[in-house]
């Protein structure tokens, strides 16, 4: 009886790329975000280049693979895509100017951060960041369906992941290593007992009753 197929395994990885390689493009670049969702943080977003015809062997939507899977692409990725770059906008930015529009400026700063500049952008989403000049294609679902955004992918939740690692030493009293930012009961739980914090999303706080002021790092 033949094998049943991983539904990975019945993807053209590369048919968004084949597509623009036809219409004339060489350089083409995936971008993709994380962190839109989660109280706390930055948020962040990658660019990558592969080389024409390039897989990475394992790589998909991120959010389908398990932390130690992601880490592990996520060298690969580094080490062998032609060009990467990783970008993020902070939290008080993102209050000031909202998500969407800091989803867009990371996209941008991640895409203008490249060595090369790209001919053409494949972005996960239905929306194209309007600071980005160049060609678009906006793909939904891109990560499952793109290598090229599938890596993006990788590479922007592994750097935010990391980053809010980074944040739990700085502010251990809200967990941030457990549940990276989002509105999870225990997240909730200690603003409600803490106050949030100076990394906190005011703007998306503003839903959840009884958030005190902050109290400081416990000792």
């Amino acid at each position: 009886m033949p094998k049943k197929k991983e539904p990975s395994e019945s993807v053209d990885w590369l048919r968004f790329e084949n597509e623009a390689i036809a219409d004339g493009s060489a350089v083409i670049c995936g971008v993709d975000e994380a962190g839109r969702g989660p109280l706390a943080g930055p948020v962040f977003a990658a660019a990558v280049v592969l080389h024409n015809g390039q897989i990475i062997e394992g790589a998909n939507d991120s959010k389908k693979l398990s932390e130690k899977k992601r880490e592990a692409l996520f060298d690969v990725i580094i080490s062998e895509a032609a060009d990467y770059c990783i970008a993020s906008v902070d939290e008080a930015t993102i209050d000031e100017i909202n998500i969407l529009q800091a989803t867009y400026l990371a996209m941008y700063r991640a895409v203008s951060g490249l060595k090369r500049k790209p001919d053409v952008c494949l972005i996960d989403g239905n929306r194209k960041p309007p600071q980005i000049e160049i060609p678009c294609r906006t793909i939904v679902k891109g990560d499952a369906l793109s290598m090229s955004i599938a890596c993006a992918s990788i590479l922007a939740k592994v750097s935010r992941d990391r980053f809010m690692l980074e944040l739990d030493k700085q502010y251990p009293e809200y967990s941030f290593a457990r549940h990276k930012g989002y509105g999870t009961q225990l997240h909730i739980d200690m603003l409600r007992k803490y106050g949030a914090s100076p990394v906190h999303r005011k703007s998306f706080l503003k839903k959840i009753e009884g958030i005190p002021e902050y109290k400081g790092v416990l000792d």
